[in-house]
């Protein structure tokens, strides 16, 4: 007798997690490539003053999330809470990035910035969108990612005398508890899925703009 499944289906945080473990930022390549000892500075410096432009300016991605049309309740008032804290994220990736010194010089700048501003488009129209739940699942995802993110962040601090200060921001696991208690059912949960994958798009463009780069400086 043929057996029926009745697996059901991950909870969504755990899936966002498992989104966030294949294709975010722990697992591009260029961000292995910088983790290297032997990684020159100006490579470390490109992708600190690169992160700086997209997620350095006021309001964070966080504070345009909180405010999102469908973000509501108490998820409302956690990315509230959770965006004052990133705002010292955003003062270290300040102080980092002077701290770096200048952009390296590279060909295609021009080109790199426009990128980097579309992005940021990208980001804006994602946090601030009126279907409930992909400004959450983005807000989620780049949460997840940060973690990530922030180990490039601290390996640059590293070379520079800047080591960063314990992060404020919620713990993976404590951003996966938040997905997993979110409702609204299927239609959330597709609409939090699309804004994670969209994000995680958007750091694996700026990972890949920011290989390019060091490939180009190479062949100048």
């Amino acid at each position: 007798m043929q057996t029926v499944s009745t697996s059901t289906p991950a909870l969504l945080g755990e899936s966002i997690a498992a989104l966030v473990d294949a294709d975010g930022t722990g697992n591009a390549s260029w961000p292995v490539a910088l983790a290297y000892p032997a990684t020159p500075l100006r490579d470390l410096a490109d992708a600190v003053h690169a992160l700086c432009a997209l997620h350095g300016m006021a309001p964070s991605m966080i504070e345009q999330a909180s405010a999102a049309p469908g973000t509501a309740g108490a998820t409302r008032q956690w990315l509230i809470d959770i965006a004052t804290a990133f705002d010292d994220e955003r003062a270290m990736l300040a102080t980092l990035t002077a701290a770096v010194g200048p952009l390296p010089s590279t060909p295609g700048q021009a080109e790199s910035e426009a990128t980097i501003v579309a992005q940021r488009h990208a980001l804006t129209m994602l946090a601030e969108s009126h279907r409930a739940g992909c400004a959450i699942g983005a807000a989620a995802a780049f949460l997840l990612d940060w973690t990530a993110i922030r180990r490039i962040l601290a390996i640059a601090g590293e070379r520079v005398g800047v080591v960063p200060e314990r992060s404020l921001l919620p713990t993976d696991r404590e951003t996966i508890a938040m997905l997993d208690g979110l409702d609204g059912g299927v239609t959330v949960r597709r609409a939090v899925t699309f804004g994670a994958q969209q994000l995680l798009a958007q750091h694996r463009g700026l990972w890949q703009l920011l290989d390019a780069r060091a490939s180009a400086r190479r062949g100048h």
